[in-house]
């Protein structure tokens, strides 16, 4: 895929993510003719030959429109009731849009385990690749029916990254009722400045992140930010835009305000874009200096540099690798269960046989199953910046 792709009319493959609000007023249920309008828009860019995957908000928020539940936080089962509900409009209401341009919409329904599991997310990758390949566009949503409060996406905002990686998408496009990112949040800061191009996604860029503007809406800037940071180490570019308007993707090609994040020049593999796009790493393994250098220039990580563990994880759980300034560094797979990483953390290598009683692998995690993250992967790059400068 392209890292370079810099709108929406040159890009192969497109994940549209749409908010709740845009699809679904709570007096009136579906706005019907909103959706006919991004239809329009899906039915042009398939009429160039771009591959287009929609991530759908509305299925619980349309729901409590059709059962007339009042407004206000809802009790976990009632929130599965209305997405029961929800979900069968919702795709009665895609599917009928677009067969008015002979396109057929496919429904896929994701829990958190069918990306964090590594056979589960090939099986849904592989169900995606075969809608496409027929022309279909896939309508997916978080399977809310199912889904409890510890195991949710809770927004689909992050949900929509995973799938384009899981896609090999080049564009992500993220539809709400904000233009793009500000400074600060627009709402409550009259100087915020709009940010029309960001370039890399730094601590600096984390911090602009605001908080949700919408009660139908589960997800803020703050997941908009995350979701940036996974798709674009995947070589994914992402745009944030208002889809309030009639058309919005159209708006977007026709120069209408738009956050435009670049993709990574050095995107990782395709199972280390999975390593990286993990929601939730099973635990925290923290590190030493002379560690956190070892893996900036690609070396695995071995148990003598490992000062902690933390977490209940077991051997192929993913973990997040805490640097010294106490900030993410990378993730990987763990090489050991938790118990016995913390019996041979801060040991050599030729002392874990005599510990464990048995001979395990050399290293805490394999340098094929990491990946750096965030600050690690940027000082990393910058190492190697430096490195060819006095080459």
């Amino acid at each position: 895929m392209s890292t370079r792709i810099r709108s929406l009319s040159r890009a192969k493959r497109v994940v549209i993510k749409i908010g709740s609000a845009l699809l679904v007023d709570r007096a009136t249920g579906i706005r019907k003719t909103w959706l006919d309008a991004i239809c329009d828009d899906i039915s042009a860019l398939k009429a160039r030959g771009t591959d287009v995957l929609v991530v759908s908000s509305g299925a619980i928020a349309l729901g409590r429109s059709v059962l007339s539940m009042p407004s206000g936080a809802l009790k976990l089962e009632e929130s599965q009731a209305c997405a029961a509900v929800g979900q069968i409009a919702l795709a009665r209401h895609w599917a009928e849009s677009l067969s008015r341009h002979q396109i057929v919409a496919g429904q896929i329904l994701l829990t958190l385990g069918d990306t964090e599991e590594r056979r589960r997310y090939l099986n849904a990758r592989a169900t995606l690749q075969q809608l496409l390949k027929i022309g279909a566009v896939p309508i997916i949503n978080e399977n809310d029916t199912v889904a409890t409060t510890e195991i949710r996406y809770g927004d689909n905002d992050r949900l929509a990254a995973r799938v384009a990686t899981m896609a090999g998408a080049d564009l992500l496009v993220l539809l709400s009722d904000i233009d793009g990112l500000y400074t600060a949040p627009p709402h409550l800061d009259p100087d915020a400045r709009f940010l029309e191009t960001v370039e890399e996604i730094t601590p600096t860029i984390e911090a602009m992140a605001g908080g949700a503007a919408s009660e139908l809406s589960r997800g803020g800037m703050r997941t908009k930010i995350d979701a940036g940071k996974i798709a674009t180490s995947a070589g994914c570019a992402m745009i944030i835009a208002s889809g309030k308007t009639m058309n919005p993707l159209a708006g977007i090609e026709n120069g209408a305000r738009h956050s435009w994040f670049a993709a990574s020049r050095t995107p990782v593999t395709a199972r280390k874009t999975w390593i990286a796009g993990q929601l939730q790493p099973a635990g925290m393994i923290t590190v030493d200096s002379g560690a956190e250098g070892a893996l900036k220039s690609g070396k695995s990580l071995l148990p003598a540099g490992v000062k902690a563990v933390a977490g209940n994880f077991h051997r192929g759980d993913t973990v997040s690798i805490i640097g010294l300034e106490g900030r993410e560094i990378a993730r990987g797979l763990a090489g050991y269960d938790a118990e016995e990483a913390r019996r041979i953390c801060g040991r050599k290598s030729n002392e874990i046989e005599k510990i464990l009683g048995y001979a395990g692998r050399a290293a805490m995690i394999h340098r094929d199953d990491l990946v750096m993250t965030d600050v690690g992967q940027r000082e990393a790059a910058a190492g190697e910046r430096k490195d060819a400068a006095h080459a």
